[in-house]
């Protein structure tokens, strides 16, 4: 029986129809000498069918008018649980004392909430999360940015499937394109719904100049631009019709009354949500503005988010936990940062518990998670 199943077995071989045709190892011999001599034919060059993965269901869709109208923007922080998930309590806690202050829109997952940290499965379920829990009370712009522009579509297509308003795009990094590249990169991903485009050349290495994002600005996706280079540059925009948020919150005051900007998109709101609403919609307050200016400037001493995880941890509005390579600031500054919250008022910054400086060994580092 063996002998017998051994003489028969045979190989498969697909046809151009893709169906399986078996044939026995003996005919499969014959076919290879016969076919010794063949040569593939040359690829052939396919040209871009993509369609966007896209629905025009009405249904909590967002148009790029209703973005560009936000004034308020948090780029919210993301705190984690000690094994370093996420401490999604700690963070729906964050969102509703944003609303509750009027907040206009948050960034979920950009790189003060570590989206650089993030798997992109972490990152759509947190997008996800915050459309379900939230989206009736506050926009949600996602950041689905990459230097890679296939991934910077897959991920955009997937946000926006999960329901966020909004895309947050970056220029490639690192691995940095031509002008025309990045023209190219940004139209691949911009018509699919309302897009935010971050200008931070501090981080990527290269400016975005006017003439990129004009080029962009002929797209009815584009929602405006997060600028960071000056206020001089939103000046620019602004006086050719292009919606620009501040990127610097220690500009945003002058870039908002005197420059023209639709408003910020902040980090200290994270703190202070209601001193920094004032600050957008109240009107000219350079008193307000000049006091929240030590705060400011403490908060960007590093990289953010490092001042804002150790200042959220201080407050006891998040769990003191780090996802490294972030590591809290030293001591001495932990000290700073609760004399800045006695200056500035224990009751503007967010959470109810008393200010902290918290001793090194307080915080938990994780490498793994």
């Amino acid at each position: 029986m063996a002998a017998m199943l051994k003489s028969y077995s045979s190989s498969a071989c697909f046809t151009a129809s893709g169906f399986a045709v078996f044939r026995s190892n003996n005919a499969t011999n014959a076919s290879n000498k016969r076919s010794s001599n063949w040569k593939p034919p040359q690829a052939a060059i396919i040209p871009n069918l993509h369609l966007p993965m896209r629905s025009f269901e009405v249904k909590n869709r967002t148009s790029t008018e209703d973005i560009k109208c936000l004034r308020l923007i948090t780029a919210l922080k993301t705190p984690y649980l000690p094994d370093g998930r996420f401490d999604l309590e700690a963070y729906d806690d964050l969102v509703n004392k944003q609303i509750e202050n009027g907040v206009e829109g948050i960034i979920v997952g950009g790189t003060t909430g570590e989206g650089q940290l993030m798997s992109w499965d972490e990152h759509f379920m947190l997008i996800g999360h915050t459309v379900n829990c939230f989206g009736s009370k506050i926009k949600v712009v996602g950041n689905t940015g990459s230097n890679s522009t296939r991934e910077a579509i897959r991920t955009s297509e997937q946000g926006f499937a999960v329901g966020m308003h909004a895309a947050l795009h970056i220029n490639p990094y690192y691995g940095k394109t031509s002008l025309d590249g990045m023209i190219s990169h940004f139209e691949s991903v911009i018509s699919m719904s309302p897009t935010i485009i971050y200008n931070v050349p501090s981080r990527t290495g290269q400016d975005i100049p006017p003439h990129v994002i004009q080029t962009l600005a002929q797209s009815a996706s584009l929602a405006g631009v997060k600028e960071c280079v000056g206020n001089d540059r939103i000046k620019q925009y602004t006086a050719d019709g292009i919606v620009v948020w501040s990127g610097n919150d220690d500009q945003c005051h002058d870039a908002r009354w005197g420059y023209g900007a639709t408003g910020v998109i902040s980090v200290t709101s994270n703190l202070v949500p209601g001193l920094m609403r004032d600050i957008v919609f109240a009107g000219k307050n350079p008193t307000l503005n000049s006091k929240l200016l030590p705060l400011m400037d403490w908060l960007f001493q590093e990289p953010n988010p490092i001042g804002l995880n150790t200042a959220l941890a201080q407050l006891g509005v998040v769990r003191p936990v780090f996802r490294l390579p972030y590591v809290p600031l030293p001591a001495e500054k932990r000290i700073e940062f609760v004399n800045l919250v006695k200056q500035i008022g224990r009751e503007h910054f967010v959470g109810d518990k008393d200010v902290q400086v918290l001793d090194d060994d307080d915080f938990i580092l994780v490498g793994r998670y």
